[in-house]
């Protein structure tokens, strides 16, 4: 059933307008639910009851849904004639980037100048939110209990750098940032900082009335578009790339795979899962988190709602297999012995395969059989990536999901540069490889 290199360069084209789209979690899951709404997916709530139309759309049982929490959404298409104990194909993902995020009493300043009083999100590269254009973008949350995204794309804010001339051995000893101190930007000047000015700039900004807005999940972001870079345009510079690379790639695959299923091009074997969380990066303890219960929460439900019982919950969930799917590191040409000796992902090389004997990354030797005939079955190659033994790697979603729900896990994603810079680099052929590798694997 799997059709090799379904997608393209036209997909990488259509992932830098997404990552452009979506300048904070709230906008990422609101783009991505959007393009599953345009292959035929619709929303349900948490909050009705589901039976077998409700959670897969038609009298069957049949069809794609989504749920929308927050910062999170997952996504699930159920082909026809599927039983209660079919077996799940899940793509995870995040939707969260390291970044600076609105503090609540945001309105700072001094000596002439207005501030934004902001606090540090995740792990981000500090140096390399300094001398940037930026602008800010969430979701406000309204009196009356509702929400509202905002996205002022536009150079509204800026962390000034100090001049060299006032640190002289900034050069030679290295930038030292304090967290506090260091990171607040500026939006404008005035020796009169009044409490609620932030705030209500982006209620006019909204269109909303004064004293409206009640809470706020704010971040700021590079208004700097992403770009193809370098002599043939092999390369792609932009932001967010971890993971809403992953984020993008999982909602083409599946809208293809529910597409393709819908066309009658062949039967399904599986039920093809999206889930993309929030709060990968401070931990994924949240509501919204791969350490809470939402992705088991729509499992089951989805299960029960086709008439299943507990029972067929579990021959379910033993079947089923997720790639947790996130960004990692390219060989870094400066850096090269930070890296293992003998793995060197490459750009452009296809997707890595991330392997740690602590269990940081979930992939056993049976997943990676599960991975390498997804990627053959799609004509994609794929890197092997294991961190320098000096420098133990990081973790994702992958051990959290395996462990929280008992699902065979398999760690992948695309090798790129800059990771948890403002602005990253990856190559410009891995998104559409990686597409296409999910594809088969969703496929089965």
């Amino acid at each position: 059933m799997s059709a090799p290199h379904r997608f393209d360069r036209g997909h990488t084209d259509d992932l830098m307008s997404f990552l452009a789209a979506s300048p904070s979690p709230y906008h990422a899951v609101a783009n991505t639910a959007e393009r599953l709404e345009k292959a035929g997916f619709r929303q349900v709530a948490e909050t009705d009851a589901w039976d077998a139309e409700t959670s897969a759309g038609s009298a069957t049982g049949s069809g794609g849904k989504y749920v929308l929490r927050g910062g999170a959404i997952v996504a699930w298409y159920v082909p026809e004639g599927a039983a209660p104990h079919t077996p799940f194909r899940i793509v995870g993902a995040h939707t969260d980037s390291p970044n600076l995020r609105v503090k609540p009493e945001p309105d700072l300043g001094g000596h002439g100048w207005r501030q934004v009083a902001v606090e540090i999100y995740g792990g981000p590269l500090l140096n390399s939110w300094l001398d940037r254009d930026l602008g800010l973008a969430g979701r406000l949350t309204l009196r009356d209990g509702t929400s509202r995204l905002v996205n002022i794309d536009r150079p509204l804010l800026r962390v000034p750098q100090l001049a060299i001339h006032l640190d002289r051995a900034v050069n030679t000893d290295g930038l030292k940032l304090d967290k506090q101190r260091h990171l607040q930007p500026i939006w404008g000047m005035s020796d009169d900082v009044r409490e609620g000015d932030l705030i209500a700039f982006l209620e006019q900004e909204s269109g909303l009335a004064p004293g409206e807005v009640t809470g706020w999940d704010l971040m700021v972001h590079s208004i700097e578009p992403p770009a193809y870079l370098g002599r043939d345009r092999e390369l792609v510079a932009g932001p967010r790339m971890d993971n809403l690379l992953s984020v993008h790639a999982a909602a083409a695959a599946l809208a293809s795979v529910a597409t393709s299923s819908a066309a009658g091009d062949g039967a399904l074997p599986y039920i093809p899962v999206l889930a993309a969380f929030d709060h990968e990066e401070n931990g994924s303890q949240s509501d919204t988190g791969a350490d809470g219960p939402l992705l088991g929460s729509v499992l089951e439900r989805s299960v029960f709602a086709r008439g299943g019982s507990y029972e067929d919950r579990a021959r379910a969930f033993a079947g089923t297999v997720c790639l947790s799917s996130d960004t990692g590191h390219a060989v870094h040409p400066n850096y090269a012995e930070r890296h293992d000796p003998t793995h060197h992902p490459r750009v452009n090389g296809g997707p890595i395969l991330k392997v740690n004997v602590n269990n940081r990354y979930a992939t056993d030797g049976s997943g990676r059989a599960v991975w390498a005939a997804a990627c053959d079955r799609a004509g994609v190659p794929f890197q092997n990536f294991v961190s320098n033994n000096s420098m133990p790697c990081g973790t994702t979603i992958g051990p959290i999901t395996a462990a929280r729900h008992g699902i065979k896990t398999v760690d992948i994603g695309v090798a790129i540069l800059s990771m948890h810079s403002a602005r990253e680099l990856c190559g410009a052929d891995d998104p559409h490889l990686l597409a296409n590798a999910l594809v088969a694997f969703l496929e089965g």
